[in-house]
């Protein structure tokens, strides 16, 4: 690997170009993200829809609900590929998966929990993760927020 250039290089221009404040942190690779006071740790899920992904954002331990997930995006079947079709869809490895830099420009959904929040994601990188404001993130992406939540 080049020295020259950062493991979450291309989140980070993404994100610049979309005038996204991030604070990309370090990380243990294969290791959950140690907590920090105030940010919520969340993950990017790969959803298939038809012949769409669509990225989905909640809480790393939330449940969240697929049938409102399929209500929102008005389709009766969701599916999750597999690792390497979540690596195609997106230029990044499972664990690593995130918004900024990735491959195709596939819809996000961002769950309602997070409003407001500082968030965690994943940066592209198994050795950093990304803090951002979840609100901030939905305007740089032009994301839907939707109540995801379970009953």
């Amino acid at each position: 690997m080049s020295t020259d250039v950062e493991p979450y290089a291309a989140a980070a221009a993404d994100a610049a170009s979309r005038g996204l404040a991030v604070l990309f942190v370090p990380r243990t690779p294969g290791e959950r993200p140690a907590p920090v006071e105030g940010v919520e740790l969340v993950k990017t899920i790969v959803v298939q829809a038809k012949d769409r992904f669509v990225l989905v954002l909640t809480h790393v331990d939330a449940q969240f609900s697929w049938a409102k997930l399929r209500a929102h995006l008005g389709v009766n079947k969701l599916s999750l590929p597999d690792a390497d079709g979540a690596f195609a869809a997106t230029g990044y490895v499972r664990g690593t998966i995130t918004p900024l830099g990735a491959a195709g420009s596939w819809p996000i959904v961002v769950d309602a929990r997070l409003a407001g929040q500082r968030i965690a994601i994943g940066s592209g990188s198994a050795e950093f993760g990304a803090v951002v404001s979840a609100d901030e993130l939905v305007s740089a992406y032009s994301a839907a927020v939707v109540d995801l939540a379970t009953a």
